[in-house]
């Protein structure tokens, strides 16, 4: 099943890729691999309900369960103990990442606060990008009136480009606003 998403990416976006880096075959062109959605629940310590919040805002993100992340050793000063749940991530794939990307970039970035393009400075230098949201109510899936507390995540966009130049474009072609 193509999304309108991978479809404009195989009819518009290789072709665009392919004229302006000057790659000889097609297969070179960078794609989009994964998107990571990465919530830290810090409070899930001492508050267990919190983590179970955070499980289901994610679930209805990205249409996926969440995978629960545990302390790999325990920090005392945190009262955190090693195996203990502090957070909570979702890998996208294939058809739910451009269902995502395309609902994410067409929806849920124009309701953010003050939205003026996401940050360019967000490359690794590996050809992935990192954004990190503040507030998860920006997105449209969210009951505005059941949320308990607001809290932040991260979006990791993992891509084949080999360069950040390259991985930009790939992006830009794909919606992401990004500021000048």
């Amino acid at each position: 099943m193509m999304t309108r998403l991978s479809d404009q990416y195989t009819n518009e976006i290789v072709p665009a890729l392919q004229e302006r880096f000057k790659y000889g075959n097609p297969m070179q062109v960078p794609k989009l691999e994964k998107i990571v959605i990465n919530a830290g629940v810090g409070e899930a310590v001492t508050e267990s309900k919190a983590l179970d919040a955070v499980l289901a805002e994610l679930t209805a993100i990205s249409g996926q369960k969440p995978a629960v992340r545990r302390a790999k050793r325990a920090i005392s000063n945190f009262k955190l103990r090693e195996g203990m749940p502090i957070g909570a991530m979702v890998t996208l794939r294939r058809v739910h990442m451009f269902e995502f990307l395309d609902r994410f970039v067409n929806f849920a970035l124009p309701q953010s606060r003050d939205f003026r393009g996401v940050p360019a400075k967000g490359f690794d230098g590996r050809g992935n990008y990192n954004l990190g949201l503040r507030e998860q109510i920006i997105f449209p899936e969210i009951d505005y009136d059941r949320v308990d507390k607001i809290r932040g995540m991260n979006i990791t966009f993992v891509t084949s480009a080999t360069s950040d130049e390259e991985a930009k474009e790939l992006l830009r072609l794909l919606g992401v606003p990004f500021s000048n």
